[in-house]
């Protein structure tokens, strides 16, 4: 597998090279050899194998991780966020994601990825699949602009735990989606991920969650479950994640005598950081059920992504501005906007944004933000335009370059407002007292 992987990756270098494929951050493939597969302790509570999870959080002030001292201590793999639906925290995730599988590998410490899903605002089971398709496109993209899956990595793990589709102005769940929504949802992305990937990825979530808003299946039940529990002691061999003190958790990995049925459990967020040479004080620590043979199966086998898995640079998009409603100086301008690729599916990253007419600028500042319903479609609302006849464009961009810029022009007839609201009270904040978030938890 070795040899094989190097002389792949070497003939990505030199398609860049040869200039028939174009350079981009985001698709450079890394060779990593990083020498023979490391040897699994068992130096986890319960005499498990121990691993971590880590993301942007875990680098403060921009400091990287000491991995040599992670498996000093005992951590044999950790699961790094490669990417999120948010494109500010998948840029995040993107940056952190690559310096940290190489320097895990380097140290001897298995590594595997995860996804963090929002889920779509959308109607129909139709465009919940596509936004699934969507999001892991993103992440196969993610992927093969690393050079692939080696024996080395973990499959690919979908973070499920949140189903609010909408937020109110005070970031307070407005909307959530359906248990079928979420079910749906799921299978579609886990799906698209084996069948690529040849990996049997993992889900993590839960138990009330998966519970209370997925529906059973059995198509769901043939991954691994990656279950976050706190506050129970793995180092009890009685002790499983999953369980309640009166009744069962009933959800597609329950088993007949009520247990779930594990393969990773997270049983922690409050691991004392520095001991594993993560800077700040908080660290997710994990344990593996199983043995180092069955860790290895997980790992069985290798993908390596051909030149037209990777990112596209500057693909072209095409976008439709489906409504527009503007009235007065006291109302914002909202405009629904959809783009898409040349392939007809919906933009994979990028936002939207108004841009005034130069030749014409309001003098006035703006306050914008694009809320999106799902992949490749966003409503924009703009308030603070002045009263008059705006020129303008509803502009499309992608920071990551994937998909090229695209805009409609836009004239706006805005009229002043009769009378100005009488603003709100300002209530007084109340002033929660503090708690500790890991009262209860294990440390170490």
């Amino acid at each position: 597998m070795k040899s094989k992987f190097l002389v792949i990756t070497i003939s990505l270098f030199a398609l860049l090279a040869s200039g028939l494929m174009p350079a981009h951050a985001d698709q450079t493939p890394v060779i990593n050899d990083g020498g023979p597969l490391a040897p699994i302790e068992f130096k986890g509570p319960g005499q498990r194998i121990h691993g971590a999870d880590i993301s942007r959080w875990q680098h403060p002030n921009g400091k990287l991780i000491n991995f040599e001292k992670m498996r000093a201590a005992g951590i044999n793999f950790v699961m790094i966020k490669g990417s999120d639906t948010k494109d500010d925290s998948d840029a995040l995730a993107r940056k952190w994601y690559k310096i940290d599988r190489e320097g895990a590998h380097a140290a001897g410490i298995y590594t595997g990825y995860y996804h963090y899903a929002i889920l779509p605002n959308v109607a129909t089971k139709t465009l919940v699949i596509k936004d699934a398709q969507a999001q892991a496109q993103k992440v196969l993209w993610r992927i093969a602009s690393i050079g692939g899956l080696t024996e080395k990595d973990l499959p690919i793990a979908l973070d499920i735990e949140n189903k609010c589709v909408k937020l109110r102005s005070n970031r307070s769940c407005e909307k959530y989606a359906s248990r079928n929504t979420v079910t749906i949802w799921s299978e579609t992305f886990l799906r698209i991920i084996k069948e690529k990937t040849g990996r049997m990825p993992i889900l993590y979530s839960y138990s009330n969650f998966l519970e209370s808003s997925m529906k059973r299946s059995t198509e769901l039940a043939q991954y691994p479950l990656w279950l976050a529990q706190y506050g129970v002691d793995p180092a009890v061999p009685t002790n499983h994640p999953g369980m309640k003190n009166g009744g069962c958790y009933v959800h597609s990995w329950t088993a007949a005598n009520c247990k779930a049925q594990w393969t990773m459990w997270q049983y922690s967020s409050c691991g004392i950081a520095p001991k594993y040479g993560v800077p700040g004080s908080r660290l997710d620590l994990n344990v593996f059920r199983g043995t180092p043979d069955a860790f290895a199966a997980l790992r069985k086998g290798s993908w390596t992504p051909e030149p037209a898995d990777l990112m596209p640079v500057g693909e072209t998009s095409v976008m439709t501005v489906k409504s527009v409603t503007f009235s007065n100086t006291n109302r914002p301008l909202v405009v629904d906007v959809d783009v898409m690729r040349p392939t007809l599916e919906p933009v994979v990253t990028g936002s939207v944004k108004f841009v005034q007419d130069p030749a014409n600028p309001m003098k006035a500042s703006l306050k914008q933000s694009a809320i999106r319903a799902t992949s490749g479609s966003w409503t924009l609302s703009v308030a603070g335009i002045p009263a008059g006849v705006w020129n303008g464009q509803i502009v499309y961009y992608d920071n990551s370059d994937t998909h090229a810029t695209s805009s409609q022009p836009i004239t706006i007839t805005v009229e002043q407002a009769l009378s100005t609201p009488t603003p709100k009270p300002t209530k007084k904040p109340v002033v929660k007292p503090k708690s500790d978030g890991c009262k209860n938890q294990i440390k170490n």
